[in-house]
């Protein structure tokens, strides 16, 4: 039987939980196919050009609520009016599923903020995910607060983990439930990764000490942004 297909039309200049949670929404009714306005397209509707159309474009594409992304250079009204009616439906954020028990086959896991959701995040699960089934610890609201001071997180940990969580890389999401930099450290025992990854900055020695301990292979990843992509961190785009 064929499905349903649910047309999307935007820039998604700047994706927010707004915008995973109409694509959510419109997956529940069919195949989406997101019509991605051109650079000159949103200058056209008056809008700033905050990511590059290959940018958006990457992101939009490593969603899971997404079958397929057209570039136009024309917004038509028609794409405007089907998401409205979409978002008229939204309900409460979803719950998260428990934290599985040592599921099988090659497991890694990474941990962090995810407080401004980027192309650089998107990249470092991408690179993770190829090296097995990926699990991503969110910190808690109460442990951002902590670790990086006044004003963050940006965004509550429920919306953190389920953006996380609608990367298509990313096998489960959870928001960690210990302190400090090895906050994850409940859900790692049970888990049992085979890896642990972190990028440069993450490189903490709570979390080799604990890999070094426990057997856990301990990987530090470049932050390399994807092919073509401009390189993102989360306090830039925050602005501090």
């Amino acid at each position: 039987m064929t499905r349903n297909e649910i047309v999307i039309g935007g820039g998604f200049n700047d994706l927010r939980l707004r915008d995973f949670r109409l694509l959510h929404e419109a997956s529940r009714r069919g195949r989406v196919r997101v019509n991605l306005w051109s650079d000159e397209a949103l200058i056209a509707a008056g809008e700033d050009v905050k990511f590059p159309l290959a940018e958006r474009k990457y992101l939009l594409e490593a969603i899971r609520f997404v079958d397929e992304v057209r570039v136009i250079g024309v917004p038509t009204a028609g794409d405007r009016f089907e998401a409205a009616k979409l978002l008229s439906d939204l309900g409460p954020l979803p719950p998260a599923d428990p934290v599985p028990i040592d599921p099988p086959g090659k497991k890694v896991l990474v941990t962090g903020c995810y407080d401004y959701f980027h192309s650089g995040h998107v990249a470092f699960f991408e690179e993770c995910a190829a090296m097995g089934d990926l699990y991503v610890g969110v910190g808690s609201d109460a442990t951002i607060g902590q670790l990086k001071g006044k004003g963050h997180p940006l965004f509550p940990q429920d919306e953190r983990r389920y953006i996380v969580a609608a990367c298509r890389h990313v096998k489960h999401a959870f928001i960690s439930t210990g302190t400090g930099w090895l906050d994850a450290e409940p859900e790692l025992k049970k888990i049992l990764p085979q890896i642990y990854a972190v990028n440069e900055d993450g490189d903490k020695p709570a979390k080799r000490e604990y890999c070094q301990k426990h057997g856990i292979e301990y990987r530090v990843l470049k932050r390399i942004p994807k092919a073509g992509l401009p390189a993102r961190q989360s306090t830039a785009l925050r602005g501090f």
